[in-house]
Parts: structure tokens; C-alpha cells; sequence
């Protein structure tokens, strides 16, 4: 193995990254090494990057310079001295989400309610993130990182690299179905279903057995598109194009309400795309946010009460639960073959973050290959 790797990093806001030549990581005792075979792409990353002090100062990124870098998929290339069932060749992909592994909340399985949930390569959940940056300081654009062993998700053999970087925004829908129960005879509103987001949510309720899964967005022919991955279950409306939601949802859902909605809207859409959703839920309904809306829905509170409506949030997602997520790939009850894969190699990082090709809705997946 060679003693240095390359890596894109970021010196400074607003500049491009910077191709450099780094020591491969050492791994610790309960850590592995991966060598990188092709990490996400964040559709929205270089305005991230650039504004995003601004929009969420509450999240921070880790101090420049850093090399960023979200969904990895890769070869397991060292383990360390503690490392039990994981082995050199392993193809993995590397859940992001850093805990503390020590607070009350890591000690009862729930990482992503820790005080210092970070996500390595991209950002922090509160002040306390840079220890875990300091502790993992490489993100996917790179040709390797470490990792903890407990962070890894193996992956099935008929799972591509490129399709398993893609399970950060597949399985931010996966969790938040299971918190609300979805399963067999469930019936799911997907807000959103034809963007990154809602397009994996809509798969993977297909996955776990939903019976319906009704959905609205911006555009007709992606939402034809969607509807086409499985017709017989699948029912989309384009946003504006109905006055009565509520009722378009019950007509394909043999009268009833649906049992969970959830929110794929992205940070510009407005609030009223929101409420109109929790109008499709049945008494007792569960609505899950996943987005990024950033205008504030009036919530009517005394409906939410009568009505029995669970309003939630859901945060990623657990490595156990990335795990069952690939296997239901590996068995094909999670059909991956939809993803459009856009490939480029890590010197032209700069290129892709400035003019990504023309996203072609949740079904582009943009791909860096070290």
C-alpha cells in the first residue's frame, strides 16, 4: 500500500478544491481503513459550502482546510488491532454518522440524539463536532479514510459501489418509515416523490411492503416516470394541479385517509405544500419531516389533537438500519437498477461541484471516483 493518497481539500470559502498529497491514515484499534471507490456527490454541495455558515449557523462545518465528502462506498484495506468481523476485501459503505459512543443517549442505540452527532466530511450537529472531525478528518474525496468498525455496512455482492453511495438519501426515507410503522397493507404520502429524497423514500416503502404509495412534485413527466416503477401501487399528482388534495388522496386510496405522509420538500418549497399533505392523513395518522423546508408552517394544533396526528422528525439514519436497508437490496426487494449514475474521477471535483449535468429528478445519482 502507498504511504500517500491523494485527496480534494478545501483551504477557504469560495474556492475551488485543491488536489494534494496526504499520509494514508493509520487506523486506531477498533477502527478500518477504506479505500474509497466512489463517494456521493451532494447535488447542492458548492452553495452549501459557500453559504451555509449563513443558513444554518447552528451546524458547523469542520474548520478549513478539511476534505469533504458524504456517502462512501469502498474495499476494507487495513483493520485495527480490535476489529472483529470485518476483513481486509470487505465492500462496505461507511455510515457518516459520528457519535460520542458514551452519553446516554449513545448508550441506548441512539446515535443520532447525541449531543455531538457529526457527519464526517460534511457537517456538525452542534458546537462539540470538531472532535469527531479531528478524531475522522477525511471525508469520500479522498482515496482512503478511517472509520469505526461500528460504522460499517456491508454490502451485498450484486450491490454496485456507485449504488450503495447513494444509501445516505436512501436511507434518511427507510428510517423514517420504519418510525412510523410502514409495512404490509400501509398506505404512504410522499411529498416530494420525485426528487432525491422522496424518489428513495418511494422505493424503499415499495420495498417494505406498503400498499399504496400516492406522491406529489413539480413535474409531470418525472412524476409519470415515478408512477411507472410500479403502476399497479404507485399514484402521483403534480403539485398545483388540484384544489382538493385531501380528496385526490382518498379517491386512490378506496376512500380512506393514508397512514403516513412524508415530507421530501426541499428547502424553497412553500409552507402550504406542507399542511396540504397532513390534510391526506387518517385519524391517527403519522407525518414524518425528512426535507428541508425552510419557510415555517402555521400548524394547526387543535386539528392535530382531535385528529390524533403524530407530527415527527427523523434524522438519518442507524448503521443497523443502513444494514437491513442493503440486504433487502441484495435479495432485490430494494430496487437499486433505477439510478442514473454520473461518474467523474477526483481531479475534476472542482468541474463537477460548478456544472453537475442537468439532474434528471431523484433518479441522477452524482458519483466522484477516487
Amino acid at each position: 500500500m502507498a504511504s500517500t493518497m491523494r485527496v480534494a481539500r478545501l483551504h477557504a470559502i469560495n474556492q475551488p478544491m485543491v488536489l494534494e498529497e496526504l499520509p494514508v491514515p493509520e487506523p486506531r484499534p477498533t477502527d478500518v481503513l477504506v479505500e474509497v471507490k466512489a463517494c456521493n456527490i451532494v447535488p447542492n454541495l458548492r452553495n452549501v459550502l459557500a453559504s451555509y455558515s449563513q443558513w444554518f449557523p447552528q451546524l458547523p462545518l469542520p474548520n478549513l482546510p478539511a476534505v469533504f465528502g458524504l456517502d462512501t462506498t469502498g474495499v476494507v484495506a487495513a483493520v485495527g488491532s480490535h476489529v472483529s468481523n470485518v476483513s481486509v476485501g470487505d465492500r462496505v459503505y461507511v455510515n457518516p454518522g459520528l457519535s460520542c459512543g458514551a452519553c446516554r443517549a449513545c448508550r441506548r442505540g441512539e446515535d443520532q440524539n447525541c449531543d455531538s452527532y457529526t457527519f464526517m466530511g460534511y457537517f456538525s450537529f452542534g458546537p462539540d463536532g470538531q472532535r469527531r472531525f479531528d478524531a475522522y478528518p477525511y471525508g469520500g474525496f479522498s482515496e482512503y479514510l478511517t472509520a469505526p468498525q461500528r460504522n460499517l455496512v456491508k454490502l451485498p455482492d450484486n450491490v454496485t459501489f456507485e449504488q450503495g453511495a447513494r444509501f445516505g438519501y436512501l436511507g434518511t426515507g427507510f428510517s423514517a418509515l420504519r418510525r412510523a410503522g410502514v409495512g404490509p397493507g400501509s398506505t404512504v404520502f410522499i411529498d416530494g416523490i420525485s426528487g432525491t429524497l422522496g424518489l428513495g423514500t418511494a422505493l424503499s416503502a415499495l420495498a417494505m411492503g406498503a400498499t399504496r404509495v400516492l406522491g406529489t412534485g413539480r413535474n409531470a413527466d418525472l412524476l409519470d416516470e415515478v408512477r411507472r416503477i410500479a403502476p399497479d401501487r404507485i399514484h402521483v399528482v403534480a403539485a398545483g394541479t388540484t384544489t382538493d388534495l385531501r380528496g385526490w388522496a382518498r379517491e386512490h386510496n378506496n376512500g380512506e385517509g393514508v397512514d403516513v405522509v412524508i415530507d421530501a420538500l426541499a428547502p424553497d418549497a412553500p409552507a402550504e405544500a406542507y399542511l396540504n399533505a397532513l390534510t391526506t392523513l387518517r385519524r391517527g395518522g403519522i407525518a414524518v419531516d425528512v426535507g428541508g423546508m425552510m419557510e415555517r408552517p402555521a400548524i394547526d394544533m387543535i386539528s392535530v389533537m382531535t385528529q390524533q396526528i403524530s407530527i415527527l422528525g427523523s434524522l438519518w439514519f442507524s448503521t443497523a438500519e443502513a444494514q437491513d436497508m442493503a440486504d433487502l437490496a441484495g435479495t432485490g426487494q430494494l430496487d437499486l437498477s433505477v439510478f442514473e449514475h454520473h461518474t467523474f474521477p477526483l481531479e475534476k471535483i472542482n468541474e463537477a461541484l460548478d456544472n453537475l449535468p442537468a439532474r434528471h429528478g431523484g433518479f441522477s445519482n452524482f458519483i466522484l471516483t477516487p
